[in-house]
């Protein structure tokens, strides 16, 4: 059933590449958390590493602009907001020159390199999730101040909440220890994992939150770092790890339709991304793609954040021909793509 329709999709995509549908919004704002694959650039502001606010990242943004996205455009959060018809861009809330009136429609807490784990944010001293929890207290202090309390209350209780998380608690936490010290098994860890998850929606929802949407993980074993670092698998992807995304899904899945069942009033979806990113990965070709393997900055292969810069002589010309920006991260177009998979499958009650 999953399959026919993401098969389905494909075919809509190969005629409308990455529009995106535009809709009157019946939600006030879209407000996100997460790691680097929602991060609007709050990691500029934070002493760490991993920061993308320089070129050639953003260079086919709006502007031109490096805002400290990890892609050379626009990431799937800006897209849903543009399509649930808000404005075209998630402002990061620690960006200095945004303020409550840009917050009020649209804002986002996420760090780039972040978990559900506390300690996969510490390996690149990055915000853990509890501390974006944190600004979103402090987020809606300065919301009910600006608008009132009443309608202040309404924007909490009616926007749109996106989580995505949970890559990096796999591949720069869980994989990187040696075996000998780590405490869980993969499914102990997968299980661990879904309990914060569980309690984060949680915490939001006592906080006020009621609508949001919780994604998935990706076929990360596909991802041009991976290849290239396990060189036992050649240029193949890791179903190893692959195996474990899809498994983690099933679990996560499970997970949502608990907490619809246990608090009232919740509006919580699922959004599995990895069929489709698996069908753009095996058909590049029906979304215009060309390139899967490696990754438009750089050789495409091991570049990430200030390895990949303007001082890099191999990166491509021509973004839209790629699947991924980086080792780690989509282009905007697949980014759009993603995106329009979710408004059209996911989303369409919130529209």
């Amino acid at each position: 059933m999953l399959r026919n329709r993401v098969l389905a999709f494909l075919v809509l995509t190969a005629q409308l590449l990455v529009m995106i549908p535009e809709t009157g919004a019946k939600v006030p704002a879209l407000i996100v958390f997460g790691d680097s694959t929602v991060d609007s650039g709050n990691n500029n502001q934070i002493s760490t590493v991993l920061k993308s606010n320089f070129q050639p990242y953003g260079r086919d943004y709006l502007d031109g602009k490096a805002t400290g996205r990890f892609s050379n455009g626009r990431i799937a959060p800006d897209f849903i907001s543009e399509g649930l018809g808000l404005k075209n861009a998630v402002p990061a809330y620690l960006d200095p020159e945004y303020n409550i009136v840009d917050f009020a429609t649209g804002v986002c807490f996420a760090s780039a390199g972040t978990g559900l784990d506390n300690a996969t944010s510490a390996v690149l001293s990055v915000m853990p999730l509890w501390k974006e929890v944190e600004y979103y207290k402090e987020y809606q202090t300065r919301l009910r101040s600006y608008l009132g309390e009443e309608k202040a209350n309404e924007i909490i209780k009616e926007s749109l909440y996106l989580i995505s998380i949970g890559t990096n608690d796999f591949l720069e936490n869980y994989y990187l220890l040696p075996r000998k010290l780590r405490k869980y098994s993969v499914s102990e860890y997968q299980n661990f994992l879904i309990g914060i998850a569980g309690d984060f929606v949680k915490d939001i929802y006592r906080l006020g939150a009621r609508k949001m949407s919780l994604s998935g993980l990706s076929p990360f074993g596909c991802l041009p770092l991976e290849r290239t670092t396990q060189i036992f698998y050649g240029s193949k992807c890791i179903q190893e790890y692959n195996n474990v995304a899809r498994d983690f899904n099933t679990k996560m899945n499970e997970k949502v339709s608990k907490l619809n069942r246990e608090l009232d009033g919740l509006q919580l979806v699922f959004s599995n991304p990895y069929d489709l990113v698996s069908e753009i990965l095996n058909h590049p070709e029906a979304f215009g793609f060309q390139n899967v393997r490696s990754a438009c900055c750089g050789t495409g292969y091991y570049e990430m954040s200030y390895l990949c810069d303007k001082m890099n002589p191999f990166t491509c010309s021509d973004a839209s021909k790629y699947v991924f920006w980086d080792s780690f991260h989509p282009t905007e177009k697949t980014n759009a793509i993603v995106a329009s998979h979710i408004l059209k499958y996911d989303l369409s009650r919130f529209q």
